[in-house]
Order: structure tokens, then sequence, then C-alpha cells
């Protein structure tokens, strides 16, 4: 069973009667999944932008903490009083709230602002695109069922993403920078596929603020060492602005959009809308940074749009809600 952010159960289709899971497990529920994993896709597409903004005023572990610490500032007011009330469930299930931290909060985080030192943000957000792809594999060894049209659809927007980061190629070359993204996409796919498993009796608020808070500390030990050994950073409004766009939408609202998506629909049809990412990134590059982009990258965004389309829609053969908890 899944879980809403209230900390209420969602009910499978199967769980419902057939008229019910017919109107809200087919028609609404993959509307909204897909809609919130557009919302935090294109949130987390700034956030790339501002990594590599920051790569040479912030150190990234300071980066990565200070985030976490405006994103418990921002979500604090809304969960505090859920998570609270559920400081036992919290207590009960640490190992898994801490693992989620871990991998969602403390390492991917902190891996993006390593690679923004070395790497563009286009690139960075080409390389994270291949994150569905780990998902979906997580979710075929739990026993899911993909279906072909899924599979095709990954496979079609997959070869876009290679032929952008390989600038026309299907044999990319990779900069220093794209390791350390390679590990982040690793951390937050793996992150993705760890939600289905969240206890469906902790809702969503209380959750995100436990991540948060112990994604924060575990940071601090190295936070204190990168201040001791590289000094801290000046307050500017190209510093603190960056920082404050990253904790609040690319953590506070992002990750409740597609926590709550993965809730809905699954992790490996979340993960297809992911995709688009490379998209949003180049565009936001070119703008904002001034990166380069050229008309090879039309037929990507094309494979990249059509591949989302065919592998997000709905698999007739098997219901995204058809999921055993």
């Amino acid at each position: 069973m899944l879980c809403r952010c209230d900390g209420g159960p969602v009910t499978d289709v199967e769980e419902v009667p057939p008229k019910a899971g017919r109107a809200a497990g087919v028609r609404r529920t993959p509307g909204t999944g897909l809609l919130l994993a557009l919302v935090a896709t294109v949130v987390w597409s700034g956030s790339f932008v501002a990594a590599r903004a920051l790569h040479d005023t912030v150190p990234p572990v300071q980066a990565a903490f200070w985030r976490w610490i405006v994103a418990v500032a921002a979500v604090a007011p809304l969960a505090a009083r859920q998570a609270w009330r559920q400081r036992a469930l919290l207590r009960r299930h640490l190992g898994f709230v801490t693992l989620a931290a871990l991998l969602g909060i403390t390492a991917y985080n902190t891996l993006v602002n390593q690679a923004g030192l070395s790497t563009s943000a286009g690139q960075m957000g080409m390389i994270m695109a291949a994150s569905p792809v780990v998902m979906a594999v997580y979710e075929r060894l739990g026993g899911r069922r993909l279906g072909g049209r899924r599979v095709a659809g990954m496979g079609i927007a997959c070869a876009g993403v290679l032929l952008l980061v390989g600038n026309g190629s299907l044999a990319p070359d990779f900069a220093p920078g794209d390791l350390w993204m390679f590990a982040a996409m690793l951390s937050f796919a793996s992150y993705s596929a760890l939600l289905r498993r969240r206890p469906p009796e902790i809702g969503q608020p209380a959750f995100l603020l436990a991540t948060f808070v112990l994604g924060a500390l575990l940071l601090a030990p190295v936070f204190a060492v990168s201040v001791a050994v590289q000094g801290g950073f000046e307050a500017t409004a190209g510093t603190v602005g960056p920082l404050l766009y990253v904790g609040v939408f690319s953590s506070a609202l992002a990750f409740f959009a597609w926590n709550r998506a993965v809730a809905l629909i699954g992790a490996a049809r979340t993960g297809i809308v992911y995709y688009l990412q490379p998209v949003c990134v180049a565009g936001l590059s070119f703008v904002l940074l001034g990166e380069p982009t050229g008309p090879g990258r039309l037929l990507c965004l094309v494979l990249i749009l059509g591949g989302v389309a065919l592998g997000a829609g709905r698999v007739r053969d098997r219901p995204a809600a058809n999921v055993r908890t």
C-alpha cells in the first residue's frame, strides 16, 4: 500500500471497487504523478545551473550543507507538527530513513556540486538523465514487469541522451567531472528505488523533514573540515541566491513532488519523465550561463521527447499501480 502526503494510505487499483479504481487509479493518479514528476524535473534542472554557477565561489560540501539547512527551514513550518506526532515511527524506521537521507540528501547533492567544478551544467544534466535506466533495473529486479512499450520508450530516450552527451556520437568522451556525475546519478536512482519501500504509516512531510535533517547532520562533520581547511565563502547575491533556489525549490518543492510521483506511479514510470532534464538543463545553461548549443541537438530533443511520450503512457497489459507491498 502506498501513502498520501498526509500519512494516510493511497489504495492500489486492485484494492478498490472496479469503478473507483477505473476512475482514480487510471485517469487521475497517473496524470497527477506524471505532472508532479515533470515539476520536479524542471525545478531540478535549475539546480545543475546553480551548482555550476557556484563552482568557483562556494566549496561543494559547504554548498550542499547550506542547501539542506535552507531546506529544513523551508519545510519545518509545514512538516514539524506531523514529524513530532510520528516521532516514534521515525525512530522505529530510523535505519531506512537514514539510508534514504544518505543516498538522496547527503551523497547526491554533494556529488553534483563536486561535478560542477569540472564539467558543464549541460553535461551534468545529460548524465543524470541516465538515472531512469537504473531505476527501471531496480524495479525489474524487484519483480515488476515494465512492458515492451516502456522499454522501447526508454531505449529511444536513452539514445537521444547519448547523442547529446557525445555531440552526435554514441561513443561519448567523458570529462573528469563526469565521473562524479555518474556517482551522483547512481545515488539518486538508488534513492528513488528505495522510496517504493517507504513505510506507509510515515507521512510524506514528516519523511522529507527527517531526511533533510539527517542529511544535514551527516554532512556536518565534513562541512566543519571544509571550513577549517578551505575557509568559508563570501555571502553575496551571487552565492546566496543560488543557495536559496536549491534549498527552497530544488529541495523542498522538487523532492516533495518527486517522492509523491514515485508513490503514485512507480520509480520506472516516473523516471521516464526525467529524460526531459537534459533538454531543460541545456536550455537554461545556454540562456543563463552562455554554454554552447547547436542545431544537432534538435534531433536529440525529438528522440528524447518521443521516447518520453511513448514510455510514460499507460501500459495496458499491466497497470502501473499493480504493485505488491
